[in-house]
């Protein structure tokens, strides 16, 4: 049987959960258990897909086309294995489910209501997830005290009610500030989280104390005396210089064996953490240091820089750097500053390499494209990603090819040039206003260049043998037919722009390389891969390869990326 583990947050929203649940199911994997995560977001959006990155940070994308919460993302990289969309649920999501279902006379003419039947709609989304898994572990987004919150914690008594309080443990993620007035740490806020949660019925087993700094016995006795949790329950977890840091800082604890011993476990075997902690040892120390521009749109929020709009980006530089024991600095540059004023774009100098993500819309585009001339013809390593692509197409066609008013339909619908344009199955799409989910969106297949740079990247990294059976999955439930021949990598989309198909010849005659394309049933092909040999490093992709990034299997085109700009420092 299943057992479950629920993580709740406490005092203030960013507190930590997301990366303490990647932890804890990193260290209960450790110990021999298949686990999964499984992340329940409170607001009533169907899915991630139609909000801003600014405010709710980069929408995830799975294998099977799910636009979900980054919180997805730390946990496919903590735990090296790939998950489904229904690992994620949403108040949208269940509360269609039940009027679906009463629609169509699901409930046999029963009275519908908010108790029992969203919580039981919980339950048998958290039960499907976690099938054929030993433990599962569930955060709960937001804050305790949230109204929005209540139906997914009645939800975790019942399961816990239905199967037993051996099967269900309670971890609460708290925040333990320190106010600059006083310079003492507080447990005030902890306390009032755990009285909170004790009204909704549950009582926690375990406490993550978040601050700045350690928390000191005084603080965790105190915490223990008001919320009935044993003291060597109660876990510091201060800031520490990266989050892969944190499953080997609970482990100092016992965390993963109390956790067990809570859930009526024994160890399967022996954790080892040595490949992991050569790596993050090679990351937070490392031999030398590059320095990487990252050109976007998503960087700022009032008077705030929001790097979470590009977390995976920003986690997938870390990962070919700690495989290349090298330390990534990243800068976050907004493609406007180049639009104001184009004596600017001489500031990229200062870097080793240059990145252009991907984003939607107008806003900053002239930036990017002048940041992607000046890179291009100053010989600075560049890796554009999905609209970084695009603009790169845009920009090689004005320059090289002579086709000065070349641009994407997104921007400018009356372009004589349509480089980049949009499917004509995304067009009726688009006439319906029905903006989600509706994307070219999950894994798709690219058949490789043979003898190209990109090639060479995903042979010299091992994904080409490592995407081998899955590709072989992915033929078979698409009734796709691959020639022995064809080198053939799966990765994420979430686009609905293509480089048009009528201007592939007249790039490629002006020198551009597209280095993969993936063919469509009608046999369209549609442009994966971009590059420029005789360039220190320019590579670009439709897909989103950092989706796929691991810390000890980076992706190809990262790694190739991270190695261009080591070398540029040399």
């Amino acid at each position: 049987m299943t057992k479950f583990v629920v993580v709740m947050g406490g005092v203030i929203s960013g507190v930590g959960k997301g990366i303490t649940t990647a932890s804890l199911g990193k260290i209960i994997k450790e110990y021999g258990y298949k686990t999964t995560l499984i992340k329940v977001d409170p607001y009533i959006n169907y899915d991630a897909g139609t909000l801003r990155p600014t405010e709710h940070g980069e929408v995830w994308v799975t294998d099977d086309g799910g636009e979900i919460d980054q919180d997805l993302g730390n946990y496919e990289r903590f735990m090296n294995q790939d998950m489904p969309k229904k690992n994620n649920m949403t108040t949208g999501q269940v509360y269609k489910s039940v009027i679906d279902r009463e629609r169509q006379g699901g409930y046999l003419g029963a009275t519908v209501q908010f108790i029992p039947h969203i919580p039981q709609e919980i339950v048998r989304r958290i039960k499907l997830a976690a099938e054929g898994y030993d433990v599962a572990i569930i955060e709960i987004g937001g804050t305790v005290g949230d109204s929005e919150n209540i139906p997914f914690l009645f939800a975790a008594k019942m399961l816990e009610q239905e199967l037993g309080q051996e099967s269900v443990a309670y971890v609460l993620v708290t925040y333990l500030p320190i106010p600059a007035n006083v310079q003492e740490m507080k447990t005030k806020p902890t306390q009032q989280a755990i009285k909170m949660l004790r009204e909704e019925g549950i009582f926690p087993d375990f406490i993550v104390c978040r601050a700045e700094k350690e928390v000191d016995d005084v603080r965790k006795k105190k915490i223990a005396a008001s919320s009935f949790v044993r003291t060597e329950h109660i876990f510091s977890a201060p800031d520490v210089a990266s989050i892969y840091l944190v499953p080997e800082h609970l482990e100092q604890e016992e965390f993963g064996q109390k956790l067990l011993t809570r859930l009526h476990l024994t160890p399967r075997q022996k954790p080892n953490w040595t490949a992991w902690n050569d790596l993050v040892n090679k990351m937070v120390h490392p031999k030398s240091t590059i320095s990487v521009a990252i050109v976007g749109k998503y960087i700022s929020l009032g008077d705030y820089t929001i790097a979470d709009s590009y977390l995976s980006i920003d986690q997938a530089l870390k990962h070919a750097g700690a495989a290349l024991d090298v330390g990534v600095e990243v800068t976050w540059l907004d493609a406007q500053r180049f639009e104001q004023d184009p004596s600017r774009l001489q500031e990229l100098e200062e870097y080793d390499g240059v990145l252009v993500p991907g984003g939607f819309g107008a806003s900053g585009i002239e930036g990017k494209i002048a940041a992607i001339h000046y890179v291009r013809t100053h010989n600075i390593p560049y890796l554009g990603i999905c609209y970084g692509l695009q603009l790169a197409c845009v920009e090689y066609a004005r320059a090289v090819c002579g086709l000065r008013a070349a641009h994407t339909t997104e921007v400018d619908q009356n372009t004589p040039y349509p480089i980049i344009d949009i499917l004509s199955t995304q067009k009726q799409v688009l006439a319906e206003h029905r903006y989600g989910g509706s994307m070219r969106l999950g894994a798709y297949p690219a058949i490789l260049k043979k003898d190209s740079i990109v090639e060479g990247l995903y042979q010299q990294t091992g994904r080409l043998v490592e995407d081998e059976p899955k590709v072989a999955q992915y033929a078979r439930e698409h009734s796709l037919t691959f020639s022995a021949d064809d080198e053939v990598i799966l990765e994420r989309h979430r686009h609905r722009y293509e480089v048009n198909p009528a201007y592939v010849d007249q790039l490629q005659e002006k020198g551009l390389v597209f280095s993969g394309y993936y063919q469509r049933p009608d046999d369209t092909r549609l442009m994966e891969f971009i590059e420029l040999p005789g360039h220190p490093y320019f590579v670009a992709t439709q897909a989103h390869p950092e989706f796929k990034s691991r810390l000890g299997n980076p992706s190809p085109l990262f790694f190739g990326f991270v190695r261009a700009c080591k070398e540029r420092i040399r």
